[in-house]
């Protein structure tokens, strides 16, 4: 049996609240300790290039996926376990989300809420049944969360929708959550 993989979406910023920089530190360096795989966006920089160091430096394998056009703004990370480059932004999150067990969402931008709706879209259509987390460290989804129960009251998606997510304050706590999930 293959170790697992967790797929994590993340911004290519830091952010301005250091909890979220500490909550990708941590979750990195989990996923290694599990000795699960991080499959993640392959860049260097922001939220994304700290859970790859924190994984690398726990001795995890870490599978990076990146498409052409972001190897110079993201800065491409390639001294991974594995480094793959794409040719567009739908192979990349393709790739990311075949090679993964479960997918975790940290704090991010509007690329990282693209590929959170994505598999949660997926998922609702049937599409795969892996379990989706939200990391909310300081509250950062409140918001999406909020919006979500939003789509819901107002009739645009089944309450089912809700249970497709899950959500942990901190990187021990989606640990938990995924430990159950995929073991």
């Amino acid at each position: 049996m293959s170790p697992k993989s967790i797929c994590v979406y993340c911004g290519a910023r830091n952010g301005k609240n250091a909890t979220h920089a500490h909550s990708a530190e941590a979750l990195g360096a989990a996923i290694a300790r599990e000795g699960w795989r991080l499959v993640y966006g392959a860049g260097d920089v922001g939220l994304m290039g700290l859970v790859a160091r924190a994984a690398q430096q726990g001795g995890g394998d870490t599978f990076g996926v990146i498409p052409t056009h972001l190897l110079a703004r993201e800065v491409g990370k390639t001294d991974l376990t594995r480094f793959v480059i794409t040719e567009t932004m739908h192979e990349r999150k393709k790739v990311m989300v075949m090679n993964a067990d479960a997918i975790v969402l940290l704090p991010g931008g509007a690329g990282s809420l693209d590929e959170f709706f994505e598999v949660l879209t997926w998922r609702q259509l049937g599409l795969h049944d892996k379990p989706i987390v939200l990391l909310d460290s300081d509250g950062f989804w409140g918001p999406l969360k909020a919006l979500l129960s939003h789509v819901v009251n107002e009739g645009f998606a089944e309450a089912s929708l809700l249970d497709f997510v899950q959500s942990a304050p901190s990187a021990e706590d989606a640990m938990a959550i995924l430990r159950r999930a995929v073991g």
